[in-house]
């Protein structure tokens, strides 16, 4: 599933000064095979709080808390359910996370004062070195609050350099950034609920992600719901998010020549996203600049949020994608992208 060759660790002095800085309070960004994370103790408000002004995130918009892969979940949940001892013996460590039951010591900041708690456990190497040593540091059981490492409702960052480019304000005694290569998922971790079962409600799926619905049924034995209106909130979960700062329109193949046609009409100089072959197009303007994307999802995921930021750069005054297939394999690459372009209607 994921890249064979993982990057490497970064020194051991630099894992323990990014562990001490969590203990102490700070914020440390780092990667995982998902994006990278913008993390504090899990545990200590004032660090929780540092996350929410950081990114400009509403304080009611919960966080995910990722831990080592040796971590008691009993420590941070009131139930750990057969569902989630299934799903973790499956899927982790990866990209998966589990809404589950919030013990009553752990802070409520990290859940947006919700009774829930959204769990993860990263595969990426330099993630779990790092989550390992600040667990030693905290006595056994710490854990990392790490929304994606941007500005709220912005692209998130699949390299280091995204994050430095995302905080200019922040130095390295603000923030301190560890390096990690490329994230391999490129997208968030899919999220399944599993905090109201007790209420004989059933695993639902609040956010699709590398792990597909498929996946996730032929473990639980059953397909996830589809989110309702009493779901916990989660990360990634409003209509607009996951935005680039251009402009960015969503259109399918056949309606690509008007599309361009249109923003033509308007003076816009535009990037054009397509899927290979680059269409013939009647059209065919100046001011376009085209780009091939993958039509493999997983390389298509892994490459999406990078690209968007790469035009962003561009200065178009317009980012026009043709959209990807409508299929299960595609879902979370759909549910991104539609987020994406939710924020410019």
């Amino acid at each position: 599933m994921l890249a064979p060759e993982p990057p490497p660790v970064p020194a051991e002095q630099a894992i323990e000064r990014a562990a001490q800085r969590l203990a102490d309070g700070g914020l440390v960004a780092f990667p995982t095979e998902t994006v990278y994370g913008l993390g504090g103790d899990a545990e200590n408000p004032d660090a929780i709080a540092r996350i929410y002004q950081a990114k400009g995130r509403p304080a009611n918009h919960p966080v995910i808390v990722h831990l080592a892969p040796e971590a008691d979940l009993a420590y941070w949940t009131r139930s750990l359910p057969a569902a989630a001892e299934a799903l973790v013996q499956a899927f982790w460590p990866g990209p998966l996370t589990l809404i589950l039951p919030r013990s009553p010591a752990i802070p409520a900041a990290v859940s947006g004062g919700q009774d829930s708690i959204g769990l993860r456990c990263p595969s990426h190497p330099v993630a779990q070195a790092l989550l390992r040593r600040f667990a030693a540091l905290k006595g056994g059981q710490g854990g990392v609050a790490a929304p994606s490492a941007n500005k709220f409702g912005q692209v998130s960052p699949t390299q280091a350099a995204h994050v430095r480019k995302e905080f200019p304000e922040l130095d390295e005694s603000d923030l301190l950034v560890l390096e990690g290569g490329p994230s391999q998922v490129g997208i968030e971790s899919t999220i399944v609920d599993l905090s109201r079962l007790d209420k004989g409600l059933g695993p639902v799926l609040l956010r699709p992600g590398h792990i597909s619905v498929d996946e996730l049924a032929d473990v639980l034995g059953v397909v996830p719901s589809r989110p309702d209106e009493a779901a916990p909130r989660v990360s990634g979960s409003l209509k607009a998010h996951y935005a680039p700062r251009t402009p960015l329109t969503l259109v399918a193949r056949a309606q690509l020549d008007a599309a361009l046609a249109e923003a033509a009409g308007r003076g816009e100089r535009l990037a054009v996203v397509v899927f290979p072959p680059r269409p013939n197009l009647a059209s065919e303007q100046s001011q376009l600049s085209w780009h091939l994307c993958s039509a493999d999802r997983t390389k298509y995921a892994r490459q999406l949020y990078a690209l968007l930021r790469e035009l962003d750069e561009q200065g178009h005054d317009r980012i026009i994608m043709e959209k990807p297939p409508v299929t299960a394999a595609w879902q979370a690459v759909n549910d991104r992208l539609g987020r994406a372009a939710a924020a410019f209607e």
